[in-house]
């Protein structure tokens, strides 16, 4: 859509929209599942903190490996045919994780499920390019992260309750069901966009022109940055926030389940609310990149005290993270117009992929880190968790230098 057209009405939008952001819960649930049933997955399978993290990473890689031939599907076959089957195969990840005999079955289903909601955010973020104007998709966008959100929230208390009453196995076969549900009314629902050109160029050449993206110096220059800030913050949310609560701050597992679902009204409120303050604060002036930084800084502060272990703070800390973390989304739509139209696919799955492959770095690596300490009675040294974040903080600052060192002008927004 370019700013001279005019926006679709209302409820085609949400038509267009919703079904997705429905997906999208289900992507990030299964995405933060194993911070509730790890302790579950432990004792069935008496993994270690580096095959725990190694288990909850194989959906990242997974994630991560697929999005740059994701983002040629996206733009060559649209968000409705391509998410509804990989939503299909997701769904065929989760059954069989729920029937595994064997640490090697959860991990080859776990990738599976990966692959299956590979498309998430990415087929959520070409739809918004198609259906809604330029000057409020980070508003858009906003919103997807934040049913993100619920995605969390549905992922600890509920998905404790199932847990409780069917057991993780049973959990996991609900939560399918509800994937090949979803995949039946984006199929379904989502309308074809009126008029709407398909790409027509070779698949080969989509490809060059996403190695063309790889290349831009811009890409590079922000790449470090979002993907470490996104990245590290996701690894911690889905997986080792939970294990933190326990052994940092001693929680049994109530507490640490209702910790985790704060931190998920956090993420839900935070997604919104960045999206807002950006949505006001471009309206009146202020470039997207600046805002993007603003709210990284603030992320990065509470990484520090979490790093620093400071307990009467953790809980402030641990919703500041969650609600901030993923601030980088603010890049997507900035970037997709810098590298051009008819490229939003390819151009998004670029930094979806640096973000989804440091995901899945540091949450093997911290689980590393942390086995390399002495167990306790009740869980993992607290002094491996202060290391491991401290090395991705310290990363991300490494980051941070270098978006800083660019030119002045290289974040400038694009013209409308």
């Amino acid at each position: 859509m370019t700013q001279t057209e005019s926006p679709p009405p209302l409820p085609l939008i949400l038509r267009a929209l919703v079904p997705f952001a429905a997906a999208y819960v289900l992507s990030y649930t299964l995405r933060t599942v194993n911070a509730v049933v790890a302790p579950d997955l432990v004792a069935d399978f008496h993994l270690t903190p580096a095959e725990l993290g190694v288990l909850t990473s194989a959906y990242l890689l997974s994630f991560a490996l697929f999005q740059l031939p994701l983002g040629v599907l996206l733009d060559r076959y649209g968000a409705r045919r391509v998410q509804s089957l990989l939503i299909l195969v997701a769904a065929a990840g989760i059954f069989a994780f729920a029937a595994a005999p064997g640490f090697a079955t959860l991990v080859a289903a776990r990738a599976v499920i990966g692959l299956g909601f590979s498309a998430g955010l990415m087929a959520s973020l070409k739809s918004s390019s198609e259906w809604v104007p330029p000057a409020r998709r980070s508003l858009s966008n906003s919103m997807f992260l934040a049913a993100g959100g619920l995605g969390v929230v549905m992922a600890t208390k509920p998905t404790a309750l199932m847990v409780a009453h069917w057991g993780w196995r049973g959990a996991f076969m609900v939560l399918g069901t509800l994937c090949v549900v979803a995949a039946g009314l984006i199929f379904t629902i989502v309308p074809n966009r009126p008029g709407e050109v398909k790409t027509a160029a070779p698949f080969r050449a989509q490809v060059d022109q996403l190695i063309a993206i790889l290349r831009l110096p811009l890409f590079w220059r922000i790449a470090p940055l979002t993907g470490l800030s996104t990245g590290v913050s996701m690894a911690i949310i889905t997986l080792w926030s939970g294990p933190w609560l326990r052994d940092v701050l001693g929680l049994p597992r109530d507490g640490v389940a209702t910790h985790l679902f704060l931190m998920a009204l956090a993420f839900v409120a935070g997604n919104l609310l960045v999206g807002l303050i950006a949505d006001r604060l471009q309206r009146r002036g202020f470039g997207t990149m600046t805002i993007m930084l603003g709210f990284v800084l603030i992320y990065m502060a509470a990484l520090a005290l979490l790093t620093a272990q400071i307990k009467s703070l953790a809980l402030p800390a641990l919703m500041v993270m969650a609600g901030t973390g993923q601030s980088a989304f603010l890049a997507f739509p900035w970037f997709a117009a810098h590298v051009g139209p008819g490229l939003a696919g390819r151009s998004n799955a670029t930094i979806n992929f640096v973000m989804f492959v440091v995901a899945f770095a540091a949450q093997a690596l911290i689980g590393l880190i942390i086995g390399w300490f002495p167990a306790t009675a009740t869980g993992y040294a607290a002094e491996g968790y202060s290391w491991a974040y401290g090395l991705f903080l310290a990363l991300q600052t490494a980051g941070l230098l270098w978006y800083l060192a660019a030119p002045a002008d290289m974040f400038k927004d694009h013209p409308s």
